[in-house]
């Protein structure tokens, strides 16, 4: 066993960064890949023959990223060490005629994406994301990160029950925010005014996946700093962690006994289903690729992903001071005491003993703590991309994550050091 790491702010620090510069998944994929450019990592493309060279190599799909290093003597059964996550987070996404308004009020027409708490969008100060089609079949990352849009919520005044009655919202009517005054709207105002945004000519803009942010940055939060609040931590922590761990591992050395993966897909929010979803084909594709490129045939594939274990790692749910009646009384994860180990009998989480057991050893070689979560059982958990990935691939998988509070809202809180702890048991379990 390891000695406990030491608490290094600046993971925490970079992690800031991370999701400051992340504000849809086609950015966080986009910062992934910077990073683990830096630790020579280099990206191919689905398109070309690949070969059986050793190192680092990517690749991109939309907001999806799958990453692999191969070290030196890796065979063509070596079996993969598996990081999954997701990059998208419940949001407001523009509609295809996102230009609308009312009453002298200049309007955005956009569209519920995942489950957000919707409360939590009221009143922010919100920016705009997201990538641009062009006519030459290119793209192009936008981001407008300043005070553009508002959903204001209705005055007390105007609604007088809304304290003892509890706040309701009509998803179509109520939650379209402004963006200026006037009551003269034109189609194409809004993508216009991105084109402008970003240099590119008038009219090059044939098609746009947008969505909404809060500008407000990350932060410590606290008397002794020893909170993190921020946006997207569901599940860009486990994103950047993974990447940070890949990182590690890979610039470590050669020796490993499997090939490292990062695996961050699309649309965990809205079931993955999607050509970058995790229940789409893109993840056994690149593994079956990697296999057959360094000479390996359909058994040295089929003895590669029987070895292969992976952990699925996204947020999960700390004890609520307010609210702890709503958690199982005995299974209560805390802030800053280390990545949870998420268990659920329905097959909702994918961890069985023997997947606890290999997490147990990654934190034991890593010197950290873990706990383990389990919901109340009058409240149904969610799921993850866990269960999904077992079932498509046949693959050993194992669901943690880190325990935050005000999951789904638009912004998140968790305890400072945790993320920390999970990339170093990250790492270890990449190492093996």
């Amino acid at each position: 066993m390891r000695t406990p790491p030491r608490f290094d702010r600046g993971h925490t620090d970079d992690l800031m960064t991370f999701l400051a510069s992340s504000p849809t998944p086609y950015h966080a994929v986009a910062s992934a890949a910077e990073r683990l450019e830096k630790a020579g990592f280099r990206q191919v493309a689905e398109t070309d023959a690949w070969d059986g060279s050793l190192g680092g190599r990517y690749v991109l799909r939309g907001g999806a990223i799958i990453a692999w290093y191969v070290p030196e003597g890796a065979a063509p059964h070596t079996p993969f060490r598996i990081i999954g996550a997701h990059t998208d987070s419940p949001n407001l996404r523009v509609k295809p005629r996102p230009d609308s308004g009312a009453h002298g009020w200049r309007q955005i027409a956009v569209e519920i994406y995942g489950g957000p708490l919707l409360n939590s969008w009221l009143d922010r100060d919100l920016g705009l994301a997201g990538r641009l089609s062009l006519r030459d079949g290119t793209t192009r990352l936008v981001n407008v990160d300043r005070p553009l849009l508002r959903v204001p919520q209705l005055a007390i005044h105007l609604d007088r029950n809304v304290t003892s009655d509890g706040l309701k919202l009509d998803k179509q009517r109520h939650l379209q925010p402004v963006w200026g005054l006037g009551d003269d709207v034109h189609d194409g105002d809004l993508i216009a005014f991105l084109e402008e945004e970003s240099g590119i000519p008038a009219g090059e803009v044939t098609g746009w996946d947008l969505m909404t942010h809060s500008v407000e940055p990350p932060a410590y939060l606290g008397r002794d700093e020893d909170l993190l609040a921020g946006p997207r931590m569901d599940n860009l922590l486990s994103v950047h962690a993974g990447t940070a761990a890949l990182a590690s591992v890979a610039g470590s050395g050669d020796g490993l006994p499997y090939i490292p993966v990062l695996a961050a897909f699309d649309h965990e929010e809205n079931g993955s289903q999607s050509d970058t979803g995790a229940d789409g084909p893109l993840l056994g594709g690149v593994l079956e690729r990697s296999v057959f490129a360094r000479g390996g045939s359909y058994e040295d594939r089929a003895r590669a992903f029987a070895g292969t274990v992976c952990l699925s790692s996204d947020t999960g749910h700390a004890v609520h001071p307010n609210y702890a009646e709503r958690h199982d009384p005995t299974h209560h994860p805390r802030a800053d005491e280390g990545p949870i180990l998420k268990v659920n009998v329905n097959n909702r989480y994918a961890t069985d003993g023997s997947g606890r057991a290999v997490f147990a050893a990654a934190c034991e070689k890593a010197g950290v703590p873990f706990q383990t979560f389990v919901s109340n059982n009058s409240m149904p958990c969610g799921t993850t991309i866990g269960p999904i990935t077992a079932a498509r691939h046949g693959i050993r998988t194992v669901d943690i994550g880190v325990a935050i509070l005000s999951m789904h809202s638009v912004r998140e809180l968790c305890g400072a050091k945790d993320p920390y702890l999970l990339a170093n048991a990250l790492a270890a379990f990449l190492e093996g």
